[in-house]
């Protein structure tokens, strides 16, 4: 699966070995030095993915992170050398998809890209528009709408309420929820999960603090309801 992927990686040896393993694997890779050239080259050509540093001059990945959240739903990893799970949370709550800490494996960031990709690109559900109670899921559009109105999802949201709404009522384990996001690293993205499930609550629940719809299973995992009757 090839793809054009953006790299946005202050340090430049750094990002040269990152752009030689994308290269390898199969895609087109533009690799930039600060935020604010990420910026400029995501506009000037959309990719259809980006690597995303954390801390870059000019403009930092968080803040570049949240800019092109508000333009578009391309997926985003983050890589940050910062460790605390709050830093790593603000990352997936700005819209990122996935996040290595540093130091990290060029192979593993190129197994990341491929799940990312896969999961962007996986073909449509030929069954139209899925819906549970108030919630409409579409797989072919990738679109979402709570109550009529349309909900901006990041590919890995729109992941999980694809594969909930598939089969209402079911309780999904974090790690069942994994095999429709990335799945590589246990300990984090099963925190990802729960990250992802917070920010689908604020955009589709009445009340977030008291979810209708997409509830906590206790000790298992989520499931996704029709709300009250």
């Amino acid at each position: 699966m090839c793809a054009y992927v953006l790299v946005a990686e202050d340090d430049e040896r750094q990002a040269e070995v990152l752009r030689r393993y994308l290269q390898a694997d199969g895609h087109h890779t533009v690799v930039v030095h600060d935020g604010r050239s990420a910026l400029h080259q995501f506009r000037a050509r959309p990719p259809e993915l980006v690597v995303l540093d954390v801390m870059m001059p000019r403009l930092d990945g968080l803040d570049v992170c949240r800019i092109l959240r508000g333009e578009s739903e391309v997926p985003m990893l983050m890589l940050t050398a910062r460790s605390t799970e709050d830093d790593l949370i603000l990352g997936l709550e700005l819209g990122a998809d996935d996040y290595l800490t540093k130091p990290y494996s060029p192979r593993e960031l190129t197994a990341r890209v491929r799940t990312l990709l896969r999961r962007a690109q996986r073909a449509p559900n030929p069954a139209g528009v899925l819906r549970v109670g108030r919630l409409g899921i579409d797989p072919q559009r990738h679109e979402v709408t709570a109550g009529g109105v349309r909900i901006e999802c990041t590919p890995g949201e729109f992941a999980i309420l694809a594969a909930m709404s598939e089969q209402p009522d079911r309780v999904f384990t974090r790690n069942q929820l994994l095999e429709h996001t990335s799945g590589l690293d246990r300990d984090s993205t099963e925190r990802t999960i729960d990250v992802h499930v917070m920010n689908l609550r604020r955009k589709i629940e009445a009340d977030p603090r008291r979810p209708a719809q997409l509830l906590t299973v206790y000790g298992v995992g989520y499931k996704l309801t029709s709300g009250p009757s």
